[in-house]
Order: structure tokens, then sequence, then C-alpha cells
């Protein structure tokens, strides 16, 4: 994954025996099939492959199961196995009939002159020995807005910003929705607080490896728990994600070690493991443009969504009645500045950031797609947004990898509160309902959307009332409030934004306590650390700007 922060990895491959190795370097291919002539499989009996979900899903949308949903014959995998020199088949593509397989040039030759196989392509090359895995990254009765900002903690803004906060108001969390998450690691989402929901009450569905193989997922890389965590934490007071009551499924995919196309290959298996599997929404915070070599680099001519693998797939995952959520990229103070793929496919939502005050994130990577099409397709918070470590903290992280997953949760609501839209209706509805739906472009797309905007699109007879906390307050805030343990965040009104700003905190006497000068912010919500523990009491905040300016001030109780 190209991202100027997040890298990513070669896939590593175990168990290949000696003799494989003695022959040559070990790569991984892409293998294509002529056909799906003889397979046992049929359309008329897709409850062999698909589950009873994933047929319901289509059905709903009225999407028929087609020879391109088929698995790969068996017979043809079995040929692949028995040329000698131990390959070893990974796993199939149904979409694009297709095998991913490790073996030495000697043995590709010899698949190659299969009669059943059509061409192939290199993913990657295995290194001979083990990386070490990375280090985790640290990383309802009516309420007033101060209690409903304490539901949520830190992370009541980006939920605010789409309209998450009026969407759990109606009722809408995720229930009954699946998602899958693909990244590159879950280490501490089986452990930590806001994510215990999730375990205890049996809401991860299924978990794929499709790196190591197997289903052990909470390993690797906490990027993984970053995004899981904005979509499905739950701890009220503390945190919650955009859809906390959804279902979900964990797919590691990516290696931040290096860069091949294999991936890719990894982000298409998962793809066609969640159709399989029944899932409504896949979260993707990845993206590929640029790999490590002898790989052959992406082009911003292969943004056309139909070139690169993982865009295919995308498309192939829209197809089939999914709505595919993934981000822009952070390259738009890079030198590529475009997004990455899978992001230029068809008929998804492409998710690029915007601050807290809806400005575009600089970093966050411009459309448009090759062959012209607007990208990105939606936006929303990345820039300091409230992200949960794989240790159970709360910090602040930038990215679109972090406004993708906050989207995603809206897309699981909304569709849970209309539920006979199909996929495709429910992107349009939300690029109906966002700030630049009549002049989109391509540096938000359509803007940011707006759950409360978007449903009542769709129920001009019945519509929802915005919540009380959907404007932005004229006051300053602050909170927790009570506090107990000292750390606070200041929520700025619009005329204390975007200024140089004096701080000062006065005990009940009068007397300054903490005084301090804050830059000028690109964001409404501004950490005050003070440099000791106050002793608990009352206490009074007050902030001017330093060029002068009408002071505000507000009260807070320290326990």
């Amino acid at each position: 994954m190209n991202y100027s922060f997040w890298l990513a990895a070669l896939l590593l491959l175990g168990g290949l025996s000696p003799a494989a190795r003695a022959q040559g370097t070990v790569r991984r291919h892409l293998i294509y099939f002529q056909d799906k002539t003889g397979t046992p499989y049929s359309v008329s009996q897709p409850q062999a492959f698909l589950s009873a979900r994933a047929l319901a899903r289509r059905s709903r949308q009225g999407i028929v199961v087609r020879a391109r949903d088929l698995p790969v014959n068996p017979a043809y995998v079995a040929q692949v196995r028995a040329v000698g020199g131990s390959p070893q088949v990974r796993y199939t593509s149904r979409w694009l009939n297709a095998a991913v397989v490790a073996c030495d040039s000697v043995t590709l030759g010899r698949i190659y002159q299969l009669p059943s196989v059509k061409g192939g392509q290199t993913l990657s090359r295995l290194p001979e020995a083990p990386r070490p895995a990375p280090a985790p990254e640290a990383a309802p009765a009516a309420r007033t807005t101060a209690e409903v900002r304490a539901t949520y903690g830190k992370a009541y803004a980006q939920n605010e910003l789409i309209g998450a906060v009026a969407m759990h108001a109606a009722g809408y969390q995720g229930e009954g929705m699946q998602i899958a998450v693909f990244d590159a690691g879950f280490p501490g989402a089986d452990q930590i607080g806001p994510l215990q929901l999730l375990q205890q009450q049996g809401r991860v569905a299924g978990t794929r490896n499709f790196v190591d193989g197997g289903t052990s997922v909470y390993q690797r890389n906490s990027h993984g728990t970053n995004c899981l965590g904005l979509i499905g934490g739950e701890l009220p007071g503390t945190y919650v994600g955009t859809a906390p009551h959804a279902t979900f499924h964990l797919c590691l995919t990516e290696d931040v070690a290096s860069e091949y196309p294999v991936e890719e290959a990894n982000w298409l298996a998962a793809a066609e493991y969640a159709d399989s599997a029944g899932v409504d929404v896949i979260s993707s915070s990845l993206g590929y443009n640029t790999f490590d070599r002898p790989a052959v680099s992406h082009t911003y001519a292969d943004l056309n969504g139909r070139t690169a693998i993982s865009s295919l797939a995308a498309l192939g995952a829209a197809r089939a009645g999914m709505v595919v959520v993934n981000s822009a990229g952070n390259d738009g103070n890079n030198a590529w500045r475009y997004i990455a793929v899978p992001a230029d496919a068809d008929s998804i939502i492409t998710v690029g950031a915007v601050d807290s005050l809806r400005q575009h994130a600089g970093f966050s990577s411009y459309g448009p797609t090759a062959d012209g099409r607007i990208k990105p397709t939606l936006s929303a918070m990345g820039v300091a947004s409230a992200v949960l470590s794989a240790t159970g903290t709360i910090g602040r992280g930038n990215g679109t990898s972090y406004a993708c997953p906050e989207l995603a949760g809206l897309v699981a609501g909304f569709w849970q509160a209309n539920p006979t839209l199909t996929a495709q209706q429910v992107i349009a509805a939300l690029c109906r309902s966002a700030s630049q739906a009549q002049a989109p472009d391509n540096s938000l797309g359509y803007g940011i959307p707006n759950f409360v905007a978007a449903y009542n699109l769709l129920h001009p007879s019945t519509p929802l009332a915005a919540t009380p906390a959907a404007a932005p307050s004229a006051r300053l805030g602050i909170y927790p409030n009570p506090s107990r343990t000292g750390e606070l965040t200041l929520v700025l009104p619009p005329a204390l934004q975007r200024q140089a700003l004096r701080v000062r905190v006065l005990d009940a006497k009068g007397a300054v306590v903490v005084e301090r000068s804050l830059p000028a912010q690109a964001t409404a919500e501004v950490p005050l650390r003070p440099a000791r523990q106050l002793a608990p009491g009352t206490y009074q905040c007050v902030v001017q700007p330093l060029a002068g300016g009408t002071p505000q001030a507000v009260r807070f109780t320290q326990q």
C-alpha cells in the first residue's frame, strides 16, 4: 500500500519443500485458466458455493448468479498440483477464473504447458527467510449536546460530521449488517475494551489471513485495529464508532514489509470470500501504485478501473451487490498526487479526507481516473481522527485510511435504515445528500454526506429532524466535564477557530493555574493537557485570540 506513511509488503509463504526451493527462486504467480468447462458447479445450484446470506443479498437486488461466479474447475486445480516441483495453490479466484500459485520457474514452465492454462503473471518473489512481523503501532431519552458529546468521547467530531450521531439517535447502529474489513492485521482487537462487545456478542463472524494462510488475524500490524475501531468501537463515555452494532469479517490481506502485486491478489481473494459469506459492506483502507523491483509499478494510465487486479476485484464485488468503500490515498502532497488502485474502480465509494472544519486535507489524493471519472466519491474526517490503538488507548491520526472506515459505518447504518435499496442506490442517495452534490470535483468528490439529509431525500413525507448537536455551537465547550483524568479537550466555536489563541485556566479564587498559547488549529477540537494534575474543584477556562478579540469562558469540574 503506497501511502506516504504506510508501506506494504511481500507476501510470506510457509511450508514449501526443500526440493521446490532447490530448483530456483520461488515466486507467486496468478495463473489464468482457459474456461470453466466441465466444472461440477452450476448457476442453478449456487448454494454449493454461496452462503444463504449471499444469495439473499443478490436476490434483494435482482442480481442473478452468472458463470463468472462459478468456482474454478477443481480438475484444472488438480492438474496444476500434479505437474511436479511441489507447486502450492494458495487460493483460487472465481471472478478471474484464476489461481495464485507459488512455485519456481521450472515448475511454472510446466504449468504453462497445461491445455487448461491460458496464461499468467508474476505477483511476487518469496524471501528465503521470513521477516519479523512489525511491532504493533501505538496509535433513547432526549439528551443535551454535552451529554451526547460525552458519550462519544474523542470520537464525537468524526461521527457528527457525517450525521452518524443522528443516525444512532434514530436507532440505526448497524444491527444486522455485515462489514468486511481488509487490512494489515488486528492485534489487540480481541482484547481491548472498546472492542470487547464484538467478541462477547459473537459479532466477529469470520476471520481470514490471506498473507500467512489460516484464520489467525489478531497479529501483525495494528492499522487494521485502528480502522476496525472507527466502525465497531463502543465504550460509552470513552469512544463510539460509526456502526458499533454491526457484525464483522476481519481479513488480513496486507503485509507491511514490502510491496508486490500479490497483495492485490489477496484483496481479490478477500473480496470473493466476502461475497460468499454474504457481506454487505467492504471497508478497505488500502491502495497500490508503486511496487518494489522487479515488479512493474502502475502508471496513471492504469487508473481506468479495468486494469489492476484489485480494481477488477472491487468492480466484481460491486456487481455482486456489495458496497465497496475504499480510501483514496494520501499522496495529495506527493509527486504521484492521484488516487491509487482499487480506488479507481467504478461503482464503489472512494473516500477522501477533510478536517473537522470541512476543509480538504492536503494529503488526500486527487482524481480524476484515467478515463475521466470523478474521484474521490465522498469525503469524511481524516485529520486528527480519534483512533483506537492495539492497547486500547485513544490517539489522533491523519489519513484517508481513517476517513474510509468512518464512512463505511455510515453506509451500513444508512442501508440498515433503507433495506430495500440496492448497493448502487445506497451510493447514489449518499452522493445526492453530500455537501457538493451540485458541483462535485476531484478533491472532495460529491463532498461530505449526511445521514439525515440522505434519509429525508428518500422519505420526504416522514423526515427525520436534525439533532440539536448537528449545528456547531457558538460558545466555547470543554469535555469531559466533569474530568477525572486531567485530559481535557476544548471545543472551539467558529469565532475562535483558525487563529492563534491564549488559554488560561483559573481556579475558584481566580488564580491562574494553567496558561499557554496555542497555534492556529485545523480542527475544532483541541487537546488541552495541563502540565500537572489539577486538584479537585471547579475551574474556569478562558480562551482569547492572541491578535485581540472577545474572550470566551467555560466552567468545568475536576474530580
